[in-house]
């Protein structure tokens, strides 16, 4: 798959959901709850052990309909490592020239992580494919809007703060998707194996998204 293609994936979905959990163990049954819940673009942290054998277990286990990336990237030994393990998509929270760049080579969709709109300019300019504002709570949706007034021309996904049920409030206010991490995929529910919960919080997600 290229960058064009994935890139329409993620904008039709309008979600990634980010998954970092402390044990790879639990990825299956989170991704199977997450899959039954209408989630259909997941990405998975450099910061979860082992992450690269879990891409690649991943990427041959998971639905054919179902779009996998890695998160948390800061260099290209691990764009290289990740692609090659099965990622179509890359993210990193910050913006990392070398990254970007080797993303280019492989054809595959770069999302770094901005906070100012000079910052999410030159990660545009570098030819990132969509800007991860992050952290966007800190930021709030107004000043996401008045980014966006002067930059139409930007592709913004808000990152951090965004609700089970505010998703389309962002995606009303120009994100074309939106990152979506630990509201959905808790702490809590993960320590009482609650994966019921994870698939009923994925439907109330993807509903406000329509």
């Amino acid at each position: 798959m290229n960058r064009k293609e994935c890139l329409e994936i993620v904008e039709r979905e309008k979600a990634v959901v980010i998954v970092r959990i402390p044990d790879p163990s639990l990825f299956d049954p989170i991704a199977e709850a997450l899959y039954n819940g209408g989630v259909r673009v997941l990405e998975i942290t450099m910061t979860v052990p082992g992450a690269i054998n879990l891409i690649k277990k991943a990427a041959a286990s998971l639905p054919v309909d179902m779009l996998l990336g890695v998160g948390s990237v800061l260099d290209a030994v691990t764009v290289e490592q990740a692609v090659e393990a099965g990622a179509q998509f890359v993210v990193s929270p910050v913006i990392k020239e070398e990254v970007i760049k080797k993303c280019a080579e492989l054809d595959k969709a770069v999302m770094p992580g901005a906070f100012s709109p000079t910052e999410i300019q030159y990660a545009w300019e570098l030819g990132s494919d969509v800007i991860k504002v992050f952290p966007a709570n800190i930021l709030g949706m107004e000043f996401f809007k008045a980014i966006k007034a002067p930059l139409p021309h930007l592709k913004l996904m808000p990152t951090g703060g965004v609700s089970l049920t505010n998703g389309g409030e962002w995606l009303k206010a120009g994100a074309c998707a939106v990152g979506v991490g630990s509201s959905l995929v808790s702490g809590k529910d993960l320590e009482n194996r609650d994966f019921k919960a994870i698939r009923e919080k994925a439907e109330t997600l993807m509903q406000s998204l329509k």
